[in-house]
């Protein structure tokens, strides 16, 4: 019943509820990236949903549009800033992923959506990761989040496909708050992520 019915009625209840709630923080932060980083304010990329689709993300942009002599686009370490950092730490990028939770995406709780061309890369088992909805946090972002290895991150990814129920997702969602409050298992590198997953180190057991 939680599966097939609850979970997605919850979603759209949770994400109705803080938009009503909470949309003034939505403008402030969006004010402020316009006036800090720029525009446009949304960042929109292609990412594997489940089944391995594509859909649209959104989050706030957290890096300048900061050009070389040449006209170029710096690296991404280099056009982050002091703020970026802190939106990302603090994960109010994440916000307008409260869209693709309406728009059904997204769930509030699900293995994070990657980049799509690590969609070749996956072992069989890996792939099983987009069998359900990607989520805005999950079973791997609060057992180690940018700290653990790809290969932790896909068993707990898994895990959390095999064995998700009510109050598993109300664990995650309680202990995500805690993380974000106490800025845990984020790494201190100015980079946009972490290392590329390349695929031929991880093999199925």
């Amino acid at each position: 019943m939680y599966r097939k019915y609850l979970k997605r009625t919850l979603d759209i209840i949770l994400a109705l509820a803080i938009l009503f709630l909470f949309w003034w923080i939505f403008i402030a932060v969006a004010f402020i990236v316009k006036n800090r980083l720029g525009s446009p304010v949304i960042f929109r990329q292609k990412r594997p949903g489940k089944n391995g689709k594509l859909f649209t993300l959104f989050k706030f942009r957290t890096m300048k549009n900061s050009l070389d002599c040449y006209g170029n686009l710096l690296s991404n370490e280099e056009r982050l800033t002091e703020f970026s950092l802190t939106l990302r730490s603090s994960s109010l990028d994440e916000l307008p992923q409260i869209w693709n939770v309406l728009k059904g995406d997204m769930s509030f709780i699900g293995p994070r959506p990657l980049l799509g061309r690590y969609l070749s890369r996956y072992s069989p088992t890996q792939f099983r990761r987009h069998e359900i909805r990607p989520g805005i946090t999950g079973w791997a972002q609060v057992n180690g989040r940018e700290l653990i290895s790809w290969e932790e991150r896909f068993k707990f990814d898994i895990e959390y496909v095999d064995n998700y129920n009510f109050f598993m997702d109300m664990k995650i969602l309680l202990l995500t708050v805690r993380k974000i409050i106490f800025r845990e298992g984020v790494s201190p590198e100015k980079k946009e992520i972490t290392d590329d997953f390349m695929g031929d180190n991880y093999k199925d057991e």
